[in-house]
């Protein structure tokens, strides 16, 4: 079975390794040279493809790119990567992506035979270079079956959502969540500055509280170390909150507390923080 994997960056560049080292036989592709260096330093099974195109004859392919339209630019169309893809292959998108465009490209693959699964990806670049990144599949229970051996290669565990609008919407809410969380923390934080509290006290009496969180845990000594380092960017937060609130007012739903969140990240992207961390949120909020 020939792999293909377009979008070696920070989360695609990790499954693809995983790939690599599982001995698999994978081509990958990225407008990055050094991202492509980077992942054929995993093993000596993978191959660099000149064109994009060269990925349209593997028996399956993944993607992981930033935006929809990325999506929609690469495998879409006349030109698009679905057009040269054989019947009965499988394609696997990881992107963030809203439930509109996981169906457009399941429509589009079905169109032409071709299986597709929307398997959005849980937490971030370290997980996802161990292959304990948690996977969120949605599509046909049988490709999802089928697929299910391949998925526990690059990331686990691997849950199925139910059809791919479910799954994209479920990383949606999850980022939704867990972004509106972390700009909560940043201003619990700069309240608890106010207040005197010595920062590594404060997030030590937080986490025996209701205020405990991933985001409390994990990104919580990032802020107080100044660690800004990017491992989920602004820019990425400000992309897939918006797209959430977007899908949310598109059933109706007018999501308030998310939509004043939003106006931190983009402060922070307007600031000039747009390829740091998301936790760079704390430094607009003061």
């Amino acid at each position: 079975m020939k792999f293909g994997f377009i979008g070696l960056g920070q989360m695609g560049g990790g499954l693809a390794r995983n790939l690599i080292r599982a001995g698999k036989d994978v081509l990958v592709y990225d407008l990055n040279p050094e991202a492509i260096a980077r992942t054929l330093a995993a093993g000596t099974t993978g191959k660099a493809a000149k064109d994009a195109k060269e990925l349209g004859l593997v028996d399956v392919l993944f993607t992981s790119l930033p935006l929809p339209r990325h999506l929609e630019e690469v495998m879409l169309g006349d030109e698009g990567l679905l057009s040269l893809m054989k019947p009965g292959s499988t394609y696997i998108d990881v992107s963030t992506i809203d439930p509109r465009t996981a169906r457009k490209l399941a429509n589009a693959a079905e169109a032409r035979g071709i299986d597709f699964l929307e398997c959005p990806l849980g937490k971030g670049p370290a997980q996802a270079e161990e292959a304990s990144e948690p996977i969120f599949a949605g599509g046909k229970k049988e490709v999802f079956d089928r697929m299910e051996p391949v998925l526990k290669i690059v990331g686990n565990p691997v849950y199925y959502c139910g059809d791919v609008e479910a799954s994209a919407a479920f990383k949606l809410i999850s980022n939704l969540i867990g972004m509106t969380n972390l700009a909560v923390l940043a201003e619990g934080l700069r309240i608890g500055e106010k207040a005197g509290i010595e920062p590594k006290l404060l997030l030590d009496l937080l986490a025996d509280t209701g205020a405990n969180s991933f985001q409390l845990k994990v990104r919580g000594p990032w802020i107080i170390n100044n660690d800004f380092a990017n491992r989920f960017g602004v820019d990425l937060a400000l992309k897939d909150v918006t797209l959430g609130v977007e899908m949310a007012r598109d059933w109706g739903f007018d999501a308030k507390l998310i939509k004043m969140a939003r106006e931190y990240y983009k402060a922070a992207s307007e600031m000039g923080c747009g390829k740091e961390d998301c936790n760079a949120v704390y430094k607009v909020v003061k």
